[in-house]
């Protein structure tokens, strides 16, 4: 039965879906794996289009994301669970249930540190430079994780705090945190999240025509552009999650990486090529 709390809260807002796991036959069709695919598929493609039009070959990207992407989803399941261990190895709780990806739980930074290892196999293999190929990939890699982020939304996971406001989301109560069992709706992160890495996407692309950063800097400023919606979206979300000095641990993370890629965006210059007779030329314009 519905309280006063839930009643006052449900005039207007944005559903959650009735399930998010469909069965063809006895194997389960997850909305969370899905998500996680488009994503990749999306990111492969627009890197596709970037590396070509730098020169490089469509085959080039299958071959590295072979290696990135399953590199990237171990490096994700890590992170989350070595943040998060007493969800899988406190007394009462299941290890086995460490492996089970689908039921979401995969931390970005994981991903991108152990995928980074991936694409550097990857990019070895095919004779290319890591930092070109980070380039050509930062505006494919921050859309996925803009479809991505939508199975949360179906897993309904991962929300802000009680929110009264037209795009608020519905939490169906077997979801809702313990000490707010009454409130409906709550803060949608998944979507803020989402439409902030679109914007990122967008940003990457302009800066990416204009020839403005290279050399791994354009990958750099989707690592400094993302940990800045990360920080304000972050501290709106009430799940679990282990702190340190006040902060949420993925607080401490995003801060360090943003620290990371600032210094190299101020460190790392435009290499000057050379001209015939040897001697430095203007800045390189190259994208």
């Amino acid at each position: 039965m519905s309280g006063p709390l839930e009643d006052a809260m449900t005039l207007a807002y944005l559903p959650s879906p009735p399930q998010g796991v469909w069965y063809l036959g006895p194997v389960p069709i997850r909305a969370y794996a899905l998500c996680i695919i488009a994503g990749i598929v999306v990111a492969v493609w627009l890197t596709q289009r970037r590396w070509e039009a730098r020169g490089g070959r469509r085959d080039d990207v299958l071959d590295v994301a072979m290696w990135a992407v399953p590199f990237g989803v171990v490096g994700g399941r890590l992170y989350h669970v070595i943040t998060d261990p007493e969800f899988y190895f406190a007394p009462g709780q299941q290890p086995i249930r460490a492996l089970y990806i689908w039921d979401g739980g995969l931390g970005i930074w994981g991903a991108v540190a152990l995928g980074a290892v991936g694409a550097w196999i990857g990019c070895r293999r095919r004779g290319i430079a890591l930092a070109d190929f980070a380039d050509a990939m930062a505006p494919g890699l921050v859309l996925a994780q803009a479809i991505g982020r939508w199975g949360n939304w179906f897993n309904q996971e991962l929300y802000g705090g009680p929110s009264t406001l037209p795009w608020a989301l519905e939490i169906d109560p077997a979801h809702r945190p313990p000490d707010t069992p009454l409130v409906a709706t709550y803060h949608p992160t998944f979507l803020y999240e989402s439409l902030w890495d679109i914007g990122v996407a967008v940003l990457l692309i302009w800066a990416g025509k204009r020839r403005l950063l290279d050399n791994g800097r354009l990958f750099a400023l989707y690592v400094a552009a993302y940990t800045v919606g990360r920080a304000w979206i972050e501290a709106l979300r009430v799940d679990h999650a282990n702190h340190f000095l006040g902060l949420r641990l993925n607080d401490w993370t995003s801060l360090a990486v943003f620290l990371a890629a600032a210094g190299f965006l101020a460190w790392r210059r435009r290499p000057a090529p050379v001209t015939g007779n040897g001697a430095p030329g203007p800045a390189d314009q190259r994208p």
